[in-house]
């Protein structure tokens, strides 16, 4: 296998102890071909496009390419888990200073792969392109997309399928996982490495405090308030929220069964295996904190000697994510209708959600219409109870001493026009399976600027034309 000097590597990962990892080169494919390049993420990262580095069949010079370790809670039982289908090829140093994680997924197998082939499929490897891109341009915390190649070989899932590789870019891929992982078959010394790992790179202004450790918990819960709450003011719903699939440094990451509401509904869920809807949309909150007691756990023997004060202080974390959580929610519901944030305005956004799940309105295009003023064919907007709340809502606004220009165009800056819609994901991917990428680089080009309110944007705002009563049929797949 080839070796080419271009790119900025640093290894810090490598570095850590070697229970943490397996060191292993990515499996060439027989014949790659880029679908897809992120010439905007490639020129912030300083990487050139080297269509033979994303497929794995050639390594970057500084590159120590590694299987990541980690173990997780899966549906909330316990598993050992690990990279794969992926590997961790380094950590890309930017030019203004940056590190970022590069890694291939889709490379072959590893010492983790549980008796999986290693590799994936395009279908879900452009699904993560779309996704995280879309999610990115909707300023939500995420790991991105850099490439998605074809490899010129087919994977067995339920039928034949064109395989693919996706480069995915990072802040790290640390895990709440990696921290169970090193926990459960690790010492406790191994944790308290991984622990400062962490520290020093996603949070070294934390590194000099007296409880470093439970400001570690702190910061992490801090991030995940953030992020879950962001995610549900844009009617994201994950998917699969197992403990390996939170990220440490507070993004997104592993784009599987997730997808967006269309119709509100507090219990929808679309992940085919979530059958009891463990992942549902109004439980994603709770799910984040019952993973972050999980981390927690981890770290107990670092937070005190005494467990018994150790489970307190971790508690007491624990328990402010809640708080922290709804305030996150709370001031971005505000701003999403153009309200100050007071809790008395609470009971205004309590009221809309529930009229909308009452008449089974559209999330992002209610948001959408309430802002432009522009009801267009929406049921909703035509009941009496909600033109009473309507009335209601105007009258608050009315007294907070703005024009109303100046709340459309705050509530703009919170409101997308467009999101990458589930419907239009399938046909998007279908083309494309069959060799059509115009449907996705159309549909691309117009999630790249969702709050711009561009008419070319419009074609994409439509729901499904077939939208059930209820919670959505619509189901995804992990894609694995």
């Amino acid at each position: 296998m080839k070796t080419l000097p271009t790119w900025h590597f640093d290894n810090s990962y490598a570095r850590l102890p070697s229970i943490f990892y397996t060191k292993q080169k990515p499996i060439p494919v027989r014949t790659p071909q880029l679908i897809i390049f992120n010439h905007t993420l490639a020129d912030h990262l300083g990487i050139p496009m080297e269509p033979d580095i994303f497929a794995g069949n050639l390594v970057p010079s500084s590159a120590e390419p590694l299987a990541q370790a980690y173990a997780g809670h899966q549906f909330g039982h316990f598993t050992m888990l690990g990279d794969g289908r992926a590997l961790l090829l380094g950590e890309q140093i930017t030019p203004s200073g940056e590190r970022f994680d590069i890694q291939l997924k889709g490379s072959g197998k590893t010492k983790y792969s549980r008796g999986g082939d290693g590799r994936a499929a395009l279908g879900p490897m452009l699904r993560e392109y779309i996704m995280s891109e879309a999610m990115h341009a909707l300023k939500i915390p995420t790991t991105r997309s850099l490439a998605v190649l074809t490899t010129g070989e087919t994977v067995q899932r339920e039928k034949k399928l064109p395989g693919a590789i996706l480069t995915r870019v990072a802040a790290s891929h640390i895990r709440v996982g990696t921290f169970e992982y090193a926990a459960h078959f690790g010492t406790v010394a191994d944790v308290r490495c991984l622990a400062d790992y962490t520290i020093v790179r996603h949070f070294p202004h934390i590194t000099a405090d007296e409880d470093k450790y439970l400001a570690l918990l702190k910061e992490v819960s801090r991030q995940q308030a953030n992020l879950i709450a962001r995610w549900q003011l844009i009617g994201f719903i994950h998917g699969v929220m197992n403990t390996d699939n939170m990220a440490i440094s507070g993004e997104t990451i592993d784009y599987g069964p997730c997808a967006f509401m269309d119709t509100y509904h507090p219990d929808t869920v679309f992940s085919s295996i979530d059958t009891h809807g463990r992942y549902a949309y109004q439980n994603q909150p709770k799910i984040a904190a019952w993973n972050l007691a999980r981390l927690a756990e981890t770290l107990l023997p670092l937070l005190h000697d005494d467990t018994k004060k150790a489970i307190l202080l971790a508690q007491d974390i624990i328990t402010d994510f809640e708080h922290m959580y709804h305030e996150n929610w709370r001031v971005g519901m505000s701003a999403k209708l153009g309200l100050d944030d007071n809790a008395e305005n609470e009971s205004i956004i309590h009221d809309l959600l529930q009229l909308m799940q009452q008449h089974k309105a559209d999330y992002t295009n209610t948001f959408r219409a309430l802002t432009t003023n522009e009801k267009k064919d929406m049921a909703l907007f035509t009941m009496p109870d909600f033109r009473l709340w309507y009335d209601r809502w105007q009258s608050v606004l009315s007294r907070q001493h703005k024009s109303m220009d100046e709340i459309n165009a705050s509530m703009q800056k919170h409101n997308p026009a467009i999101i990458p819609r589930n419907h239009r994901m399938e046909e998007a991917l279908a083309a494309a399976e069959h060799g059509d990428y115009a449907v996705m680089e159309k549909w691309l080009l117009a999630l790249q600027n969702p709050y711009a309110y561009l008419p070319a944007q419009d074609e994409f705002t439509t729901p499904p034309a077939a939208t059930l009563t209820g919670i959505s049929c619509y189901k995804t797949f992990c894609g694995t």
